[in-house]
């Protein structure tokens, strides 16, 4: 009798450790991304969306989103020198001394997104916050967006392990 208790123990444990999954927090085992890149595009106009930017993520690796993606967008805001671009995602609202307010926003399907641009005054008036426009545009698993500093566009390309050379750019 205790060999068959010993037996069904080692058998037990055996099934137990093969269960185990990897460890660690998100981004170390499994988890993939795709990062894409609008350069130097300008706003549309229209009378029911105003200031937009809209693609498809047909260059999306399988194509459509899965349920367990989800998008961030980050806007070039500036940069520090040449090869030091400050990303900030958006949603943002800029605001000035003056009292004008800019809003950057987007939204996302499983096929497509918009980007947006909104304002308190005629954005016609600063051409230059809706043209000429890049855009870096990150695709996530749903559970790393709970985990990862999302305002930190080099932190979430790192957990996701994807380098400069992996964005992909999107022709509008």
């Amino acid at each position: 009798m205790k060999k068959i208790l010993t037996l069904f123990a080692v058998v037990g444990l055996i099934a137990f450790s093969s269960c185990e999954g990897p460890e660690g927090p998100p981004g170390q085992d499994g988890l993939t991304g795709e990062a894409f890149e609008i350069l130097n595009t300008n706003f549309s106009f229209n009378a029911t969306d105003g200031y937009f930017i809209s693609g498809t993520f047909q260059s999306k690796v399988g194509g459509d989103l899965f349920d367990d993606e989800t998008v961030l967008i980050y806007r070039l805001k500036g940069t520090i020198d040449a090869q030091t671009p400050i990303w900030q995602l958006i949603p943002t609202t800029l605001y000035f001394n003056n009292g004008d307010e800019i809003t950057y926003d987007y939204d996302f399907s499983r096929k497509d997104f918009q980007i947006y641009a909104g304002a308190n005054y005629d954005l016609a008036e600063t051409p230059s916050y809706v043209n000429n426009q890049s855009f870096r545009i990150v695709i996530i698993p749903s559970a790393l967006a709970k985990t990862v500093n999302k305002n930190n566009f080099n932190d979430v390309m790192s957990v996701l392990k994807l380098k400069e050379s992996d964005v992909q750019k999107i022709k509008l």
